[in-house]
Parts: structure tokens; C-alpha cells; sequence
């Protein structure tokens, strides 16, 4: 595991394959507590603990292989919110990585832990070689200002291209960010 970078009372940790499986009840329990709060990340309210902790499996093994770098941020409380940096591996684009599932429990919103997995995420992007950078939210999630405060450009918005947790249509928007 890399050092922890603190910032205000939390810090930001890249988890092993090893620590992240050790850590799949607490972020089962983050991906849980966002879908129960109405986030689309491709999971619906019907989803069970088994379906996370398959999720978070999959991303370990994703982690083991170096095509995953799994962020989290801890609290005294535990793990609190978590982010994913893919590092694309075509032969066409290897300046390329893409950030996906970023959370924070509802519990430890709106402290910076968002924007900090954001930072640190770029970061490592560009120690891995990536300058371009690019991921999807909910169109009319929180998140999408979160990804324009950071600098982020909005490529456009795809009309139901998922499903809310409930079944409603959810369109995403697109973004990217050069980090040149």
C-alpha cells in the first residue's frame, strides 16, 4: 500500500489486492448505502450484500492484475468513500485511464472526500503515464459538480443510458479531463 495522504480528518490510501479483500464488508456497505440514497452505479435497489461483495471482488482481482487502482478514504470510523483509476490497456491508448465508482457513505458527505479521491486519482494518473482522463455520473447527480469545480469538461450527455436504483432512466454525462 502506498502512504496515506491526510487531509482534514480523513486520509486517502491505495488498497493491495490482499487489503482489498480484506476490506470487502466495508466497501460493500459504501456501495449499498449509495444505491440506497438513489446513486446509479450500475447496481438497483433489489441488489443484495452477495452482488457488492462480487463487485468489490472482481475489483480486487482488477487491483492483482495492475489494470485497477483502488482508492479509499478512512476516517477513525473506517473506510468512508472510494474511487477506481483504470489504466486502459489497449496498444492505441496508453495515455489513457478512466475514473469510475466514485463514493462516499451518505454519513461522511460533503467533507472534501469526494474532491480528495478526485486529486489523488489525477495524481497517480500521472505517475502511471496518463494524460487524459475521462468517466461518467448521472446527469443530474451531485457529482457532475463536483467534476466541473475540479476542471473536468463535459463531452455531452446520453438520454437513458442506465437506470436509477428504482427503474427510472437515468442519462449520463460524460466527461474528460487533460492532464497535458
Amino acid at each position: 500500500m502506498n502512504a496515506p495522504t491526510t487531509t482534514q480528518a480523513f486520509a486517502i490510501e491505495s488498497l493491495d489486492a490482499a487489503a482489498a479483500e480484506t476490506a470487502l464488508p466495508e466497501l460493500a456497505e459504501i456501495l449499498r448505502d449509495c444505491v440506497a440514497n438513489g446513486a446509479s452505479v450500475g447496481f438497483m435497489n433489489w441488489n443484495t450484500a452477495a452482488d457488492y461483495e462480487r463487485f468489490w471482488r472482481d475489483t480486487a482481482a482488477g487491483v492483482a492484475s495492475g489494470q485497477v487502482i483502488l482508492l479509499i478514504a478512512r476516517t477513525g470510523d473506517g473506510i468512508v468513500g472510494t474511487a477506481q483509476l483504470h489504466l486502459i490497456s489497449k496498444p492505441n491508448q496508453p495515455h489513457r485511464a478512466e475514473i469510475a465508482k466514485v463514493l462516499v457513505h451518505s454519513r461522511a458527505r460533503r467533507q472534501g472526500i469526494g474532491e480528495a479521491l478526485m486529486r489523488r486519482a489525477e495524481a497517480i494518473a500521472r505517475e502511471n503515464g496518463r494524460d487524459l482522463l475521462v468517466l461518467d455520473t448521472d446527469e443530474h447527480g451531485a457529482a457532475r459538480r463536483l467534476y466541473n469545480r475540479l476542471g473536468w469538461t463535459e463531452a455531452g450527455t446520453i438520454p437513458r443510458y442506465a437506470l436509477m436504483p428504482d427503474g427510472a432512466d437515468c442519462g449520463s454525462t460524460f466527461f474528460y479531463k487533460s492532464l497535458a
